[in-house]
């Protein structure tokens, strides 16, 4: 099934549709989506890393959950296929898809689907309509970078802080100084890196084309890469989507709180991915990290108060409009920042179900 899930889109499949040797699998990917080649022209791929993508979804092997989500991200242009990261875009489909794929039973008028991430050990509970007993697509919710509206699907995150890199903060410190760069290092479902944009001696307010003309910056950022990759635990992350590089400046009006341009890693992102909208977030209200000092009122020192307790929406700007992402945090002194919970609003749409014909091998 081919679906958009947020601002991504991908292919959906039951697990037992695809092959169990994870690189037989990998390698019968690579024939549908058509890569590699910048095109894809002889596959399914969307000639782009944010539609090209692929959800595998199974009744859940464990308890606590309905069904198990294992995200995988095939490079366009190399015979890559990733499992290092979770997608919270195309999480947003995998609760309608197990609905249509009678993965898991629901009735009335709502459904409420409990997600194991594979990629991570979490757990995400997606909400939405239903009519007739299968997921209702039609809505009056609306998200930038996708036209129209659609129906809402609310996704809650549990223990999501640290699960790719251990820890919410994988270096124990709020700042790190890496190649002259002060850089957050954060995993609230996913690695990432923020940075002044400043700092990077661009703007932060630049398209995404004019970005990626930037080679210097380009260079720079993967230098960066490196480095943060090896000191979130990540290892060598040259072939690797993580950890996503987030350059954050002021906000460029009155309604957002922190502007944003990712990369990921080396496209800048269109808008931002769901996951790393969190783990941005999550930055930004911590008193003392980078970026912390561009939100409008973000709160107190976490020494006027203790514990300090942060709950806030922040509604983070990026190139094709704004997202807003939910988060409580408890902060105590001598002890690593706590997620209380994280939320986001999404949508979803069921786009084509059929059968793929994969390139020969």
């Amino acid at each position: 099934m081919l679906m958009r899930g947020g601002t991504s889109k991908g292919a959906y499949f039951r697990s037992r549709d695809l092959p169990g040797d994870p690189a037989q699998r990998d390698d019968l990917i690579l024939r549908i989506v058509g890569s590699p080649d910048p095109r894809q022209i002889d596959g399914i791929g969307g000639a782009h890393a944010l539609t090209t993508k692929v959800a595998v979804v199974s009744p859940a092997a464990g308890p606590g959950a309905d069904v198990d989500y294992l995200f995988l991200q095939p490079s366009v242009d190399e015979p890559l296929v990733s499992d290092a990261q979770n997608c919270g875009n195309m999480l947003a489909g995998v609760g309608p898809f197990a609905v249509e794929r009678g993965l898991v039973s629901v009735a009335g008028a709502e459904a409420r689907v409990r997600i194991h991430m594979v990629n991570t050990g979490s757990v995400a509970t997606a909400t939405f309509p239903l009519r007739d007993g299968m997921p209702d697509y039609s809505g009056p919710a609306s998200i930038d970078g996708v036209p129209g509206t659609a129906a809402a699907v609310r996704l809650d995150f549990e223990d999501v802080a640290g699960g790719s890199c251990g820890a919410l903060l994988p270096t124990g410190r709020l700042v790190d100084s890496i190649e002259g760069v002060d850089c957050t290092l954060v995993d609230n479902g996913m690695p990432t890196v923020v940075m002044r944009a400043g700092d990077l001696a661009v703007a932060g307010y630049e398209d995404c084309d004019a970005l990626e003309a930037n080679a210097a910056l380009r260079v720079r950022l993967e230098k960066v890469r490196a480095a943060a990759g090896h000191l979130m635990g990540l290892g060598d992350v040259t072939a690797s989507t993580v950890p996503k590089m987030t350059l954050v400046a002021p906000p460029r009006t009155a309604d957002g709180d922190i502007c944003t341009r990712t990369f990921i890693p080396h496209r800048c992102h269109e808008a931002i991915g769901v996951l790393g909208a969190v783990s941005v977030a999550t930055a930004a209200v911590l008193p003392g990290a980078v970026g912390h000092e561009m939100l409008p009122a973000a709160g107190g020192d976490p020494g006027t108060a203790e514990p300090l307790r942060i709950d806030r929406v922040v509604t983070l700007e990026h190139p094709t409009g704004t997202f807003e992402a939910a988060v409580n945090l408890t902060i105590r002194s001598g002890v690593a920042p706590a997620v209380e919970s994280a939320g986001i609003i999404r949508t979803a749409r069921k786009l084509f179900d059929g059968v793929v014909f994969p390139r020969p091998s």
